[in-house]
């Protein structure tokens, strides 16, 4: 993700894809922060060093429907970025929102 950037906001994820070897054209896509149901974090051995992080949404625009279509998006991060903090943050927000699915 040298050239790629994504911002939270407090309804979304927006993710800014630049593609090409010149960067000129661009993919913005966003998730929906009340859309995450999971999070899994995957380091490279001790500390937080070479980390990526895994976000697993809905993309159905019903939560409780019969066929719910999901995906993933993959962040990968550098060896200085400590993902701990973001982490924490989305993974209580993702066990937020499974409470709130399946109630």
């Amino acid at each position: 993700m040298v050239r790629d950037t994504f911002v939270v906001t407090d309804e979304r994820i927006i993710l800014i894809d630049h593609q090409g070897v010149t960067g000129k054209k661009t993919r913005i896509a966003s998730i929906d922060l009340d859309s995450i149901y999971e999070v899994t974090m995957e380091t490279a051995g001790t500390g937080f060093d070479d980390s990526e992080l895994t976000i697993h949404y809905i993309t159905s625009p019903y939560f409780k429907a019969n066929n719910v279509s999901t995906a993933a998006y993959k962040f990968e991060f550098g060896k200085k970025f400590n993902l701990q903090p973001f982490y924490v943050a989305i993974l209580t927000l993702a066990t937020q929102n499974r409470k709130r699915i399946n109630a």
